[in-house]
């Protein structure tokens, strides 16, 4: 059990039955009346946003998580199947829990993130930049790039991404795993 004071950036708790991820804070002192606690949380099962206010001296259920590398290793239907960086252990992951899992080829370190008394895994996080290859996209035309205009491009991971038309195939890019925006071409 922690206080509500306590409650700070990434702090994992059980509300209603449910996990939620401290992601925003404000400790609140008004002029009048007591002092409280503004928080925004987000749900680990399906990210919902969902503001709530605590009263200092509050008791809350804190959940221990632990964040470990897992490397990926292959597709097997809707599961994702990862390595335990130290255990060598293999892991099914369900691809719904993985975010930016279209933009995740092999060997890539996930973060996974799991509850820590009873070792269920919550979700898995691609880290915020990935590099991938242009495997197809229309050529560019020379001359055509006075306005900042975007073409579809697949990467080879088989996801689409909206890059600018000096882009080719063959290139390498990369791109922002949280929505699959264009960041720059690697040299």
């Amino acid at each position: 059990m922690i206080n509500a004071q306590d409650i700070k950036n990434g702090t994992c708790i059980r509300l209603d039955g449910d996990l939620y991820f401290c992601i925003e804070f404000l400790h609140v002192k008004p002029g009048k009346g007591n002092t409280f606690m503004r928080t925004k949380l987000k749900n680990v099962v399906d990210g919902r946003v969902l503001e709530r206010r605590f009263n200092i001296g509050e008791k809350l259920e804190d959940v221990r998580v632990e964040r470990r590398p897992y490397q990926y290793l292959y597709m097997d239907g809707d599961d994702a199947i990862f390595m335990n960086q130290e255990t060598y252990e293999q892991i099914p992951i369900a691809k719904e829990l993985i975010t930016g899992a279209d933009y995740m080829k092999e060997s890539d370190i996930v973060e996974v993130v799991s509850d820590a008394s009873t070792e269920t895994i919550l979700f898995a996080e691609m880290p915020i930049k990935t590099k991938l290859k242009i495997t197809y996209t229309e050529p560019g035309v020379k001359g055509d790039t006075a306005t900042n205009t975007l073409k579809p491009a697949t990467v080879e991971t088989g996801a689409t991404v909206r890059v600018p038309l000096f882009c080719n195939e063959g290139e390498i890019i990369e791109v922002d795993t949280r929505d699959g925006s264009y960041q720059g071409r690697v040299r």
